[in-house]
């Protein structure tokens, strides 16, 4: 059997806040392997943060985040590094550098974390914009690209080692309809061509009932988890009528 820490992610007892604010208390959850896992709350409930904690950036205050079984809460800067190494991310902006062409912003992470030659590198880079959609714009600057086109990039940059989990923060702030559906349906494709897990942070409720496994809902009200399971499920048989009319965009009293 494997244990909970063994899974791709697997938080335990997380409190997470800021001097003289607590956002979370002891929460507890895990991802499954080649599943796509959504975070969602409300305005404040602490989304970002959460996934911020999830990557390392923010510590704690209490308990502990597993990436493959391995403690990052606990790691050493030299293992901290080997843990991130094995993942991806993606943020909200996609961070693009302006003035660098998309093959030169999907080669960085191989230019500071391999050795690879340059052809090398610029090979896998071609073949994560391909992956992507965007074959034949790799020598374009990210301000030539649509948004969804850099949203894009920024996926393709975060696949350059060869992540088994992705994280994307809001990726589709900003988008159309039409470009937010072509967005789920490339990262369906990617989890599914190559068993990658997603971690993803939204407010989109259209695209969570597309592209979404399971989900965690955030409750700033009482600083927890309201619900977790698969979305459908949930906005139908939640047990916290908060949660049903959440899903549902309904008005609520509580």
């Amino acid at each position: 059997m494997v244990s909970n820490r063994e899974k791709p992610v697997s938080v335990r007892n997380l409190s997470m806040g800021f001097p003289g604010a607590t956002l979370l208390e002891n929460v507890s959850f895990d991802v499954q392997a080649g599943e796509i896992f959504v975070i969602l709350g409300g305005s404040g409930s602490g989304k970002s943060t959460l996934l911020k904690h999830l990557i390392g950036l923010y510590e704690p205050l209490e308990g502990e985040v597993f990436i493959h079984g391995h403690n990052l809460t606990r790691a050493s800067s030299g293992e901290k590094t080997r843990i991130m190494n094995r993942i991806g991310i993606s943020y909200q902006s996609g961070a693009l550098f302006g003035s660098m062409t998309l093959l030169e912003n999907v080669r960085l992470p191989l230019e500071e974390f391999t050795d690879m030659p340059l052809e090398a590198m610029n090979l896998v880079s071609r073949l994560k914009l391909f992956q992507v959609g965007l074959e034949g714009y790799e020598n374009y600057m990210p301000s030539e690209l649509s948004g969804g086109m850099q949203k894009r990039a920024a996926i393709a940059r975060a696949m350059a080692l060869d992540p088994s989990i992705l994280f994307l923060d809001e990726p589709s702030a900003g988008l159309d309809p039409l470009t937010s559906l072509e967005l789920d349906e490339l990262i369906l494709y990617i989890a599914h061509s190559l068993k990658i897990t997603f971690v993803i942070v939204t407010h989109e409720l259209e695209s969570i009932f597309k592209i979404a496994d399971r989900m965690i809902i955030l409750d700033k009200r009482n600083k927890s988890i309201a619900g977790q399971g698969r979305p459908a499920e949930l906005m139908a048989s939640s047990p916290d009528s908060w949660v049903r009319s959440f899903l549902k965009r309904e008005r609520t009293t509580e």
